[in-house]
């Protein structure tokens, strides 16, 4: 709750701020001498409903929805000993990181890949596909639960749901202002919103969505470190490096788009313009990251 409450205040502050600017830089003095003033403070609350309500809707559907697009299987009663020791290792390591018990599920997939999703901390998933358990070690699959468990410890779901509720406030915030701004102060419309505002808006709102998509990729991508880390504190260092030196010899197939910034293998990419559009940093950059802490 305080996490939510921290960036829902944040948010806020960061709006008031913003009609603070746009006050001062005069473009409602603008659209108020053309006649055509927009009220600022209406369009704050409707981009903030609808910015923050569709992703804390995808939040509340998270674990159906992966369990959806993967096809995994809740573990209720194990099969065999491989499951039955999936099951405690991860009632172990929850434990030990101080959350519920996660619901345990394996997914049918050639890709060594494991993913965690939910609403909290103690209403989560963790899975793990039958490529990853056919291609670690025990001690690897291990550090990969390990790594999921620790994004579950640390709210990742959370969190990223809480900043791309801000980024998509901004963004139809913005682009709605933008194609307001075209459309009465430039096409001269005088009469309702034209076929100016609908098109600006919409070509603003993908440019501007796009700009930001970055910034949610940014911090998907920071807490892929926090999470090996925390993987390596619960299983061991070595066996976290082990694990990702193995998924870089695998068939990196990445989870589909909806689920791809929750798996341990995501999209990646080399340094420069195009690592900006990955959800997961390279791998060596992982593992090197990892082998230059120091753990107690």
């Amino acid at each position: 709750m305080k996490r939510i409450a921290l960036f829902l205040i944040t948010n806020i502050a960061i709006l008031v701020v913003l009609s603070i600017v746009l006050r001062l830089l005069g473009v409602d003095r603008i659209l108020d001498e053309t006649g055509t003033g927009l009220n600022y403070y209406n369009l704050l609350v409707f981009a903030a409903v609808f910015g923050f309500g569709g992703s804390f809707i995808s939040l509340a559907m998270s674990k159906w929805m992966a369990k959806r697009l993967t096809g995994a299987q809740v573990i209720t009663s194990p099969r065999n000993q491989a499951e039955a020791w999936l099951v405690e290792t991860v009632k172990n390591q929850a434990s030990r990181a101080g959350i519920g018990m996660p619901e345990v599920a394996v997914y049918d997939d050639a890709s060594p890949n494991a993913f965690a999703t939910g609403m909290s901390k103690n209403n989560a998933l963790v899975a793990v596909s039958t490529g990853l358990m056919r291609a670690m070690t025990q001690d690897e699959v291990e550090a990969v639960l390990a790594h999921e468990v620790s994004h579950v410890a640390n709210g990742d779901m959370v969190t990223l749901t809480l900043i791309q509720g801000v980024v998509n406030t901004f963004v139809i915030f913005i682009s709605r202002v933008v194609g307001h701004f075209v459309d009465r102060v430039i096409l001269k419309n005088e009469e309702g919103h034209g076929l100016g505002f609908f098109i600006t808006t919409i070509v603003a709102q993908i440019v501007f969505g796009i700009l930001a998509s970055t910034i949610v990729l940014y911090f998907s991508r920071q807490r892929e470190f926090r999470a090996d880390t925390g993987g390596a504190k619960l299983a061991g260092r070595e066996k976290m490096i082990s694990a990702l030196e193995k998924l870089k010899k695998g068939v990196q197939e990445p989870l589909p788009d909806q689920m791809s910034a929750f798996g341990i293998s995501g999209k990646t990419g080399s340094h420069g313009l195009k690592a900006l559009f990955m959800s997961h940093p390279p791998l060596d950059d992982r593992i090197a990251a990892l082998k230059g802490q120091s753990f107690q």
